[in-house]
């Protein structure tokens, strides 16, 4: 059973989360034609888009209504009216309305907010509106994701469950805030190549992949889930969840839809991509494709390959609770050893990590951890660049965000292909910092004979 140690500080040193506000921006990121606005003062978006245009390399469409001091004070209802307004202006097909920790403090109801903008603007109603809770006190990107997901699965998705199966060759696939936009587009290669239609939500793939548009300029997302597709979602044969996180998202579309679905804490390693394989094979009636099976028995010549450098391997791992699970995983199918473990929020997933010890904190915990532990790698987001170099250790980037380093979201992390690619880097870093090797004997006496040759 996994130890779940709690935060014991009054502080943060160093952080390693990111907000949820910043986690609801990025699955509104993830819909066709859609834009979001952070309901704070500019700051709050400013810090934000820095994030997402270091990490992804391309402008972001993040709005916000520049809360100021009289708004935070006498009330912001006017500014998330005028905001939303000014944004129906450029005809998106959905606005989402991520709070802030300063609205949330302030005791800001976003939704009564939503609701006047509604009363006072009817000829926007063409636009969806998604308001979400996220103050940035609570929780962490991979929840704040979650949460966006979720409420705009109440607010586009209809009931409807007696449908469920009309359209045989849909799949839905709902995925959490862990995978990049390089790992769905290799989630819907394999499942399409089953003979089925993914219908991806929210699909960072195609908005968030690096792809050059057609317009010099566009305010809003080129790429994503259409909204005219999540309306569907409840027409389909099956769903597939992919990260623990997205739990609620998918009890809640079950219960408006009746479509089925099968769960998967990750897709990292063999274990879980057999799982995945397999589910489709059922979905789909139909055989495992030879393709994929070539890929998997590349990914065990890998294992096979890679488990002399990484077995034993002491590894020093800080992520959100789902990325932290499936890299865990992915870790110990090759005989590496999680040393040290820091997680952002104390998720229920954690429980079946198979880790002895999972801490709550920072990355100053995790320096700490993987000093006791004497770590021989780190996998962590950009933000542990310094640690490593103080520890001594390579590190191997993972995680939002990864700054200063180029194609960090394009990286495969799931399925046969994506382990593979990863072992091989993993044993590449630890075979380049001399890991294991032997070094040549030379006796104390032919030193001091060289030494003394040399004054002489």
């Amino acid at each position: 059973m996994t130890e779940i140690r709690k935060r014991a500080k009054a502080l943060s040193v160093n952080p390693l989360k990111a907000s949820s506000t910043l986690g609801a921006g990025l699955a509104f990121l993830g819909v066709a034609r859609a834009t979001a606005m952070i309901h704070g003062s500019q700051g709050c978006t400013a810090f934000a888009k820095v994030f997402f245009v270091q990490h992804f390399q391309e402008p972001i469409p993040l709005q916000t209504s520049a809360l100021d001091q009289i708004g935070t004070v006498m009330g912001s209802y006017e500014n998330l009216v005028e905001g939303l307004a000014t944004l129906c202006g450029k005809s998106p097909d959905l606005i989402g309305v991520p709070t802030s920790g300063l609205a949330e403090v302030q005791g800001f109801d976003v939704e009564m907010g939503v609701k006047e903008f509604r009363e006072r603007h009817p000829g926007c109603a063409a636009t969806a509106v998604v308001p979400v809770s996220t103050p940035d006190f609570r929780g962490c990107l991979e929840t704040g994701f979650a949460d966006a997901a979720l409420a705009m699965i109440r607010a586009l998705v209809p009931d409807a469950p007696g449908r469920a199966g009309e359209r045989r060759r849909q799949v839905n696939v709902l995925v959490g805030a862990a995978l990049t936009p390089g790992d769905i587009e290799a989630l819907k290669e394999m499942v399409e190549a089953f003979g089925l239609r993914p219908v991806v939500f929210p699909d960072l793939s195609g908005s968030l992949d690096g792809h050059l548009a057609a317009e010099t300029f566009n305010p809003l997302t080129t790429g994503g889930t259409p909204v005219s597709e999540i309306r569907t979602l409840g027409l389909a044969a099956a769903t597939l969840v992919v990260g623990a996180s997205m739990a609620e998202a998918a009890d809640e579309l079950r219960r408006r839809t009746g479509v089925p679905d099968i769960r998967f804490d990750h897709l990292c390693g063999l274990a879980a991509t057999d799982a995945l394989v397999m589910a489709l094979r059922d979905i789909a009636d139909a055989e495992v494709p030879e393709r994929l099976e070539r890929q998997r028995a590349q990914l065990l010549d890998a294992m096979l390959d890679t488990h002399f450098m990484m077995g034993f391997t002491r590894v020093a791992v800080a992520a959100d609770p789902d990325l932290l699970v499936a890299l865990a995983a992915l870790l110990s199918g090759v005989g590496a050893e999680v040393t040290a473990a820091v997680t952002t929020v104390a998720a229920p997933v954690l429980a079946r990590s198979g880790l002895a010890e999972v801490a709550v904190g920072d990355l100053e915990d995790l320096e700490r951890m993987a000093r006791q532990s004497d770590a021989e790698l780190l996998v962590c987001n950009a933000h542990g660049v310094a640690l490593a170099e103080r520890l001594g250790v390579p590190i191997y980037r993972a995680g939002f965000p990864q700054f200063h380093w180029f194609g960090g979201f394009a990286k495969e992390w799931i399925g046969y292909r994506g382990a593979r690619q990863a072992l091989f880097d993993l044993a590449n870093l630890l075979t380049a910092a001399e890991r294991g090797k032997v070094r040549p004997y030379r006796s104390v006496y032919a030193q001091k004979a060289e030494s003394g040759g040399r004054r002489a």
